[in-house]
């Protein structure tokens, strides 16, 4: 064994227990280590020109996970030696907020470096009371806010406090930086620069990344611990598959991929594709997705999606949500795959959901317009002598169960909300309301 020289010192043995997890002793603290969003740290770019210039205003950094948010936040307030706050959306309070706003008011760093840095992960956790509690801080300098979300902040964060910050996009990974990060953890990392490591092939661990740095590095730690000390450590395709357990399939429930295969699923059961549909399905079931969760987002797909051009499919999707709440998984994924199938292969129409939309936005411009006399209850003599029902046509007293009477305000006679769509169902139902009501219905 080698003798260390006199000028160094030996190096201490390490033993992985002791240390944190790979990505955090990866994590950059410069902007010259920290890989990715080129278009907001690159040359010239507006991150690197803000922090150049030392004029840091309130921003949010929006992307997926493990794509650098918190790292970027430390290293902006390092480089600008500004006070660092942070708190979690998940756990902090309105008092939490008020305590750092102010501890940032007393810090003697206000006047000498610039407002302190206020670093808010999940930011779009944030109830309205809470993000109401930083819109003065933000609006007087007392703090600068860095805010860092999964969700788009335009449906997340209140209009006050996102008219105060940027908003920055930050961009999954490419394979050329997941490459930069391999290699770099390999060579320079406290105890895999020790082993014999010899990467043979990284497509598979880029695929089950999905662009996520830490999802990545926490990879590579499993594979090489998998060799259970043993060298060299060859990781190829194969192994990395073999060591990746079913529980870690490339599906986060907790980040934005969650919204990215529901969306996916939902869109394909309203394209009537029910294999896409059944495959996406499947990626949330092996992702450990909530059942529940899944069920219920096929109630609101048979209502919004199908409507009336196939009634049957909300009272399929409602018994597919009883059916799993008592059955639980694995079985429950049977009947979600029939739930699914049946509603993807179904015939559709939004116009219910247009019917109840377009009303909403007429109740928005027109405000509460009064209810006709007519339709009124009259349970008081005084009701009865101001008019209260009088005029109320019982339409079961009329051939057809049906009398041509105007049940909407005066101001919105006419108005028509509900057009039925082409479809055999729908079309039963326009021909009645063409019987109805020619006026409205009867027009080609």
């Amino acid at each position: 064994m080698p003798m260390p020289s006199a000028n160094s010192a030996p190096e201490p043995v390490v033993r992985n227990q002791m240390l944190p997890p790979l990505p955090e002793r990866m994590r950059p603290s410069t902007l010259a280590d920290y890989v990715g969003q080129k278009h907001l740290v690159g040359e010239g770019c507006i991150l690197r020109n803000m922090i150049g210039s030392g004029n840091l205003s309130s921003f949010i950094l929006w992307g997926p996970p493990g794509t650098g948010k918190t790292t970027l936040a430390h290293i902006i307030a390092e480089t600008l030696e500004r006070e660092f706050f942070t708190l979690s959306a998940v756990s902090a309070g309105v008092k939490d907020v008020r305590d750092v706003i102010d501890k940032a008011k007393g810090s003697g760093l206000f006047m000498q470096r610039g407002a302190p840095v206020l670093f808010i992960d999940e930011i779009h956790r944030f109830n309205k009371a809470q993000q109401d509690a930083l819109l003065g801080a933000v609006e007087d300098g007392t703090i600068v806010l860095i805010g860092a979300t999964t969700e788009n902040p335009s449906f997340e964060v209140i209009t006050p406090l996102l008219s105060r910050c940027q908003v920055f996009v930050l961009k999954s990974l490419e394979a050329s930086d997941l490459q930069v990060l391999v290699d770099r953890a390999v060579s320079t990392d406290v105890l895999l620069r020790h082993k014999d490591i010899r990467l043979k092939e990284t497509g598979a661990l880029f695929r089950y990344s999905g662009g996520d740095a830490r999802k990545l590095l926490n990879l590579l730690e499993i594979v090489v611990d998998s060799f259970a000390g043993k060298e060299p450590v060859v990781i190829d395709n194969r192994t990395v598959a073999s060591c990746i357990q079913e529980n870690m399939a490339a599906y986060d429930k907790d980040g934005e991929m969650h919204y990215d295969v529901i969306s996916a699923f939902i869109k394909s059961i309203r394209g009537s594709d029910p294999n896409a549909a059944v495959y996406y399905l499947a990626r949330m079931i092996a992702g450990g997705e909530d059942p529940l969760f899944i069920a219920r987002r096929l109630c609101i797909s048979a209502a919004e999606d199908i409507g009336l051009a196939n009634p049957n499919a909300l009272l399929l999707a409602n018994a597919c949500f009883e059916t799993v709440s008592r059955v639980g998984m694995p079985e429950g994924r049977i009947p979600l795959a029939e739930a699914t199938v049946y509603l993807a292969s179904s015939p559709k129409s939004n116009a219910s959901y247009m019917a109840i939309e377009n009303a909403l936005a007429k109740v928005r411009e027109s405000g509460d317009l009064p209810v006709p006399l007519y339709l009124r209850n009259a349970p008081t003599k005084l009701m009865e002598e101001l008019g209260y029902s009088d005029g109320y046509k019982y339409a079961h007293d009329y051939p057809g169960h049906f009398t041509d009477l105007e049940f909407l305000p005066e101001t919105l006679s006419g108005t028509v909300f509900y057009e039925p769509q082409e479809n055999r169902h729908e079309n039963t139902l326009k021909a009645y309301l063409k019987q109805c009501w020619p006026k409205y219905y009867g027009k080609e």
